[in-house]
């Protein structure tokens, strides 16, 4: 039997399927970024630091008058450091997380350190000053020696121009022995390494903290008492030297070891040796730190008063002879001075600390001057010489084009190859 009613049809087509409704997405507004502020100090920051040096003022006045019975200037102000630093990180943490609390409290403390010796610097300049204006402002002092005044003696008589003589000659002969013994050690050390470079750096660092008297004595038991060189400013140049060598030597082996080693790499690459690298590559690269080196050990020498003690002598007449006879120093005649009861010959002693404190700063001018530009600039007048040398160089080749080209119009030859014949003959 057939089947005579039809089938009911299904529509499976996709214009038939009922429609679904998407899911309705929930738009999030992103939080807003939070720009941290690089530079500058922030509002927040400055509220912080004077709210907590309030609050540790009000609280350490609090303890040192009602509290406790503590009582002091330098105690005082211990305490309300401590108090301030520990506010000051409170009011931080409720705007600043905790890397930047302790950024904030790290700088803080490197501040703190460096405005206590700047006011330490201050002050010892201060107090020399006033303590030695009213022999300053006597001329005498620099043009006569005090073998016409006695301490009881006005400040106008009497001077202090045989310690500066003999500070100047004991110095620069203490210069002339260290800087090249010291460099050429650094220059050792850097550039041969082995078994005994490692025992001299080892005795280098070990008399990096050679007391100065041991350096007098020395001299004194090697030299003095063996009737080899008498008490004399040279005996006092060679304690001195003892002194600044180790300190010379171990900055400027410091400072060569940072020259990068593409540069004698590319020295050894154009065929020059290891010592005409040193000269030509080295040494120049670091002079300006070689200088702050030798800065470092003259500001050591100088100011050293036991040996000089045990090895110069004392005396009040002026000696330019560094050979012979005693030959005081600007410290020394300083430690002499103020031993002194007489307010006159105290007076003396702080302005001899005034002189040597201009004299360091001019050493440290004239030291700048010699040492030039860091690595990589360009001063002033090394760049107009530069100039002046490209002028002279086109002015030069220019003569050549012009001589190429008259000898091209005489004898017709082509003047590109007669400047290349002049380039190579000048370059023969």
């Amino acid at each position: 039997m057939t089947m005579t009613e039809d089938a009911p049809v299904v529509d499976r087509s996709p214009a038939a399927e009922p429609a679904v409704e998407p899911a309705t997405a929930v738009a999030v507004e992103p939080e807003p970024e939070v720009l941290r502020r690089t530079t500058g100090t922030p509002r927040t920051t400055i509220l912080a630091g004077l709210g907590a040096l309030i609050a540790s003022l009000s609280v350490t006045s609090l303890l040192f008058t009602e509290l406790t019975a503590m009582s002091g200037m330098l105690a005082f102000l211990c305490v309300a450091y401590v108090i301030f630093v520990g506010v000051y990180a409170c009011l931080l943490s409720f705007d600043e997380d905790g890397p930047a609390i302790r950024d904030r409290i790290a700088s803080v403390l490197v501040q703190s350190l460096a405005y206590l010796l700047f006011t330490a610097l201050v002050f010892i300049l201060v107090f020399t000053i006033v303590r030695g204006k009213e022999a300053l402002v006597h001329p005498n002092l620099f043009t006569e020696d005090m073998t016409t005044a006695t301490p009881l003696d006005p400040l106008e008589m009497g001077g202090i121009l045989h310690a500066i003589v003999g500070t100047l000659i004991q110095i620069s002969i203490a210069l002339t022995i260290t800087v090249p013994l010291g460099i050429a050690a650094a220059v050792y050390l850097s550039e041969i390494p082995g078994r005994m470079g490692r025992f001299v750096r080892t005795i280098v660092e070990a008399m990096t903290a050679l007391p100065s008297i041991v350096a007098g004595l020395f001299i004194y038991s090697a030299l003095i008492w063996t009737q080899l060189v008498p008490k004399s400013g040279l005996a006092a140049a060679l304690a001195i030297s003892v002194m600044m060598l180790p300190i010379v030597i171990r900055s400027a082996d410091v400072v060569l070891r940072l020259v990068p080693g593409n540069l004698k790499e590319a020295s050894y690459a154009l065929g020059a040796g290891q010592w005409r690298t040193v000269w030509h590559v080295v040494l120049p690269t670091t002079r300006s730190g070689l200088t702050t080196a030798v800065i470092l050990g003259t500001a050591r020498g100088i100011g050293e008063t036991s040996p000089v003690l045990l090895t110069a002598g004392y005396t009040l007449a002026l000696n330019a002879n560094p050979l012979n006879e005693p030959m005081v120093s600007l410290p020394l005649a300083v430690l002499n001075f103020v031993k002194s009861p007489q307010p006159t010959m105290i007076a003396r002693g702080f302005a001899a600390g005034v002189t040597l404190l201009v004299l360091v700063m001019i050493l440290f001018v004239i030291a700048r001057l010699i040492g030039g530009k860091p690595a990589g600039q360009i001063g002033k007048r090394r760049a107009k010489r530069r100039a002046q040398a490209s002028k002279r160089d086109f002015r030069r080749i220019e003569a050549q084009h012009r001589r190429a080209a008259a000898a091209a119009d005489q004898f017709g030859a082509d003047p590109a190859a007669v400047v290349a014949g002049t380039s190579d003959g000048a370059g023969r």
